[in-house]
Order: C-alpha cells, then structure tokens, then sequence
C-alpha cells in the first residue's frame, strides 16, 4: 500500500474499534465508572499501572482496587495515612503487590497536594511533539519521597529505553477527545498531537507488516520510529491509529 491507501485503511480501522463497544474488553471500563476529573485520573493511572498481561485479570484486578479504595479513589488519596497500609497490603497483581500500592497512593497525595495534580506535572515538561521528556519527569517526581527500590520498575522511563507503553496509554485515555465516548479529553494543558502510541507487541507486530515499523525491539527507539510515521498519516491526532493496530493485532490476527 502507498501511504493514501494506508491512511485509509487505517481510518476505516480506526472508525471501526474507537467505539464505545470497545469498553466491554478494555481495562478503559476502569475510569468510566468515575464523573469527577480526579477520580477518573487517578483510578485511570493505577489501571494503567497494572495493564500487562490477560485483559480479564487486569480489569478484575482493578475493580478489587478501586474496592479498595471505596470506589472514591481521589477522596482516598487525600486521606491517606499509614493506619491505612494494612488495608492493601494484600493486593497483588503479578509483580505488583500492596507495598508498591501503599507507596503509589502515598505519592499520589503528594501529586496532588504539591504538585497541582497528575495534568500539571506531565505538562510542565513536555514537548511540542512528543511526551517522552515530560514522563521521565514525571517518574523524578514520582519517586521524590523515600521508597523502595522495588517499586521504581512500575514506573516506565523513556531515558532508560522504555516504549512506555502503559504511561502513553494513560495520556491517550486523558488527552484525545471524547467525542466517541472512549477517550476522555480531560486534559487541556496537552495536545494529542503530542502524544504517543501506546506500543506493545500487538502494535508493534501489525506496525511491522504495514512498514510502519522496521525496528525488531518494542523500545524507545521503535516508539520514535512508530512516532514518525503514523504523524505523516495524521499530525494533529498521531494515536488515533492506537485503536487500529490494537484491533487489528488482537480482534483479527492480522
């Protein structure tokens, strides 16, 4: 295909999978729940933070948090104390476990009583075409109070390789419009044009057979790459075409 029958393509793919049907298997359901812009950022950010593996057990898994957290995660964010450690130090999904939840809720009140909240601290740093620079950042942030070293890999860092996948699924979820009722388009202060695709090996394997990808490793370097070409198809809305090669890869083996 040329590149007008490409953008065609996955336009149509696009028109497709960005439909609210697509909530029904994804771990976006999480946020939709919450109407009030904290709670969808924050129960959106530690879906995020769990989103590897089977979708299944991701979106059980989530439920379980936002359980909880009494299904008010902003509100159990500002209250947190250290009385309230015990009370999820039994969540684990995969390697993440309650002593990184302890420390993620404890750093996200500080986020928010320090830092003007999520949107502030990712747009203070970031980049006419890209986010990247403003996630490391946000990691510096992230882990600004004592933690444990352990809990430092939950948090992906563009500086250090990562495709980031699931912190550029985070910005597409607050970033791109809601005009389709998937997305949320809560954050103003970031442009889509600035964002991402989230790159997992769906993505990266249907990327590779449109040549919109060349490079073997899903890593930062792959990102730039995917970066580049999918700004081509369109600038202003680069990871629309998130939903086309995640539909393509996982819904028609492509």
């Amino acid at each position: 295909m040329n590149r007008t029958e490409l953008k065609q393509f996955l336009d149509a793919k696009v028109l497709e999978y960005e439909h609210p049907k697509f909530l029904e298997t994804d771990p976006i359901q999480i946020p939709h729940k919450f109407s009030r812009k904290e709670d969808i950022e924050i129960s959106a950010f530690l879906t995020a933070t769990i989103a590897w593996g089977n979708r299944k057990s991701i979106i059980t898994n989530a439920n379980k948090l936002m359980d909880l957290m009494g299904n008010s995660p902003y509100d159990y964010v500002v209250e947190y104390n250290a009385d309230k450690a015990d009370e999820l130090s039994n969540f684990v999904h995969r390697t993440f476990n309650g002593e990184d939840l302890n420390y993620f809720i404890k750093s996200l009140q500080n986020i928010y009583a320090n830092h003007n909240g999520l949107e502030s601290v990712f747009a203070k740093k970031s980049e006419a075409n890209s986010m990247q620079t403003a996630i490391s950042e946000f990691k510096k942030t992230f882990f600004e109070l004592p933690h444990p070293i352990r809990t430092q890999k939950h948090v992906s860092d563009p500086s250090k390789g990562s495709a980031a996948k699931r912190i550029n699924m985070f910005l597409r979820w607050m970033v791109r419009t809601n005009a389709t009722s998937v997305d949320f388009g809560l954050w103003n202060s970031i442009s889509p044009s600035q964002l991402s695709c989230p790159l997992d090996v769906h993505s990266g394997n249907v990327g590779r057979k449109l040549k919109l990808l060349t490079r073997k490793q899903n890593d930062a370097k792959a990102l730039a790459e995917l970066d580049k070409n999918l700004r081509k198809l369109d600038p202003l809305d680069p990871v629309k075409y998130d939903f086309a090669l995640f539909g393509l890869g996982v819904f028609e083996k492509f």
